[in-house]
């Protein structure tokens, strides 16, 4: 069975009356080397299991049940359960879970399908959610690996460096829990119907230990969150808002130059270590304050 062929794929959503969903980000692969691909480099073997997110018409979740232990797959849309019942029907170790991942507990699902297995998250996740499913899949510290295919545009914002013009709060956030890694492109036209853009192939590798330590994680994430949300403005009129003016502007330029930083520097072009030593600063001026 073809999966990836698409006039199979026309085949059987016919046979079951399915249709696509919008509002669901529904993309279903047309070129079966995507899904090989993504199974081949997840780190998913036969001595560990794997969690799919989204799993369509099966074409990746066939791929991870040649490889892996046994194969949990959350899809939202029951519409497809009958379809995936067809396409899966040799898989005898995939299970299909009705889920939003969302809203549905990683960890425990792992301890519950997988109890002492080492396991691996893929998706091929829809554009409206890629940011919270990925928060999702790396908060819930269930996975070794997590590989997801996502917007181009996004994937290279995930792995950009931080201090490059092409990094993000969320890439800090990212890199901060985990090593980011760009596998590969997949063109729009790999898919049906066929998306406005272009996607690739992120890794993601959760950290043992955050990337930096920090004094306090979330004054750390407020002053990231402050920088890119004004990235026009510099470090330290962008931090005045996480401090809610308890410190004035000299005070703020102090805070930053203290840490080696050019006062005119935007958050953007500040590393991990950079935010970290920030955010010690900002805490010893508010114990010297009285303010923790």
């Amino acid at each position: 069975m073809g999966l990836c062929d698409i006039q199979e794929i026309k085949t059987i959503l016919a046979r079951h009356g399915f249709r696509f969903s919008k509002s669901l980000g529904q993309n279903f692969l047309t070129e079966q080397w995507v899904p090989e691909r993504i199974a081949a480099e997840c780190g998913v073997d036969e001595n560990s299991c794997a969690v799919e997110v989204g799993p369509g018409m099966g074409c990746l979740t066939v791929e991870l049940s040649k490889r892996a232990e046994k194969v949990a797959a959350i899809e939202i849309d029951r519409a497809l359960f009958p379809v995936l019942g067809e396409t899966l029907a040799d898989c005898d170790n995939v299970e299909v879970v009705q889920g939003d991942v969302l809203k549905t507990d990683l960890k425990a699902l792992c301890e519950e399908k997988f109890p002492g297995k080492t396991v691996y998250a893929c998706a091929n996740l829809p554009y409206y959610i890629t940011s919270p499913a990925i928060s999702a899949l790396l908060d819930s510290g269930a996975f070794a690996g997590i590989t997801v295919m996502v917007q181009k545009e996004v994937a290279e914002r995930i792995c950009a460096p931080a201090g490059t013009g092409d990094s993000s709060a969320f890439s800090i956030y990212i890199q901060y829990h985990a090593r980011a890694e760009y596998l590969f492109d997949v063109p729009r036209d790999c898919f049906v119907p066929q998306p406005k853009v272009d996607s690739a192939v992120i890794r993601l590798t959760p950290l043992a230990q955050p990337a930096v330590q920090v004094e306090n994680e979330k004054l750390f994430f407020d002053l990231v969150r402050a920088a890119f949300g004004q990235r026009r403005k510099t470090l330290v009129n962008a931090m005045g808002t996480v401090f809610g003016g308890k410190f004035d502007k000299e005070q703020l330029t102090e805070m930053v130059t203290y840490c080696g930083l050019d006062a005119r520097v935007r958050g953007e072009r500040l590393s991990l270590e950079d935010y970290a030593r920030l955010t010690s600063a900002a805490c010893a001026l508010m114990r010297a304050k009285g303010m923790c």
